[in-house]
């Protein structure tokens, strides 16, 4: 099957600016989940779910940079086989499988171009 784009993250420095900013720009709901300064973005409507955004300080805990633009996050139906597929054609892998406690499997790789990428193993199909 096909991946489809399952959700988007924006690192950000200051989370209330940020919140603001894509309140007014584009009409999105912020819903407080999981860390603390971490969002769940509601982008969509009742008869148009929209996709799964989240929003979170900008930092990674190895050096305390973070990265500087919008993380897409595929839904893929078995993520130890895209990570070996990621590797046998040229892609880095980032951050080995981790589990996120009810979401699912993720892992993150640099495509041949160097963008970050994640894929995911959802326990559930989010809204697509």
């Amino acid at each position: 099957m096909p991946a489809n784009l399952a959700s988007f993250a924006i690192h950000v420095d200051d989370l209330d600016h940020a919140r603001a900013f894509y309140e007014a720009v584009f009409g999105w709901e912020f819903e407080p989940w999981g860390p603390p300064d971490f969002y769940l973005i509601h982008t969509g409507s009742e008869a148009s779910p929209g996709v799964q955004g989240l929003m979170h300080a900008r930092h990674t805990p190895c050096t305390g940079e973070g990265l500087n633009g919008v993380e897409p996050t595929f839904a893929v139906d078995d993520v130890d086989a895209v990570a070996a597929l990621v590797e046998a054609n040229g892609g880095t892998i980032t951050y080995a499988k981790g589990i996120i406690p009810t979401v699912g499997a993720l892992i993150r790789f640099l495509d041949t171009e160097g963008n970050d990428i994640g894929a995911m193993q959802y326990l559930t199909v989010p809204h697509t």
